[in-house]
């Protein structure tokens, strides 16, 4: 089984769906009142679920992560910029871990959304993947 869905809870889903079609470079596949959804290029679908309307009944928005990898330092720095000045709040600015530089933004709901430019060390092998696979 592979996971490929990942459903943030917000308060208002118009709203969030609105912002992360910004983010994304993508219109949603399906809305509804209290719904959002996106199909990624990757194949991974994100939901956006209002949290009043969750069953059985979600616990506060926030408390995830969803990380976006970018090919380096400038695209880096330049989204940091870039969602700025869509309102997003900075939690983490661009700082050098382990696995690259990385910065961290919050969405309206808390939901933290990590860009990083991976280090050598965090880039997998083909054969990483396989071995994990078996």
């Amino acid at each position: 089984m592979t996971p490929n869905f990942i459903l943030a809870y917000v308060s208002d889903a118009a709203k969030s769906a609105e912002l992360y079609g910004k983010l994304l470079g993508l219109k949603p596949v399906d809305t509804s009142p209290g719904w959002a959804m996106f199909v990624l290029p990757n194949g991974i679908n994100l939901g956006l679920w209002q949290s009043n309307e969750v069953e059985p009944a979600a616990t506060a928005p926030g408390g995830m992560e969803i990380g976006f990898p970018v090919p380096d330092d400038d695209a880096l720095h330049a989204t940091a910029k870039a969602w700025q000045a869509l309102g997003l709040k900075l939690v983490q600015e661009p700082t050098r871990m382990n696995f690259g530089l990385t910065f961290t933004v919050v969405d309206p709901d808390g939901h933290r959304l990590r860009v990083f430019a991976p280090s050598q060390a965090a880039v997998y092998s083909r054969e990483q993947v396989e071995a994990a696979r078996a």
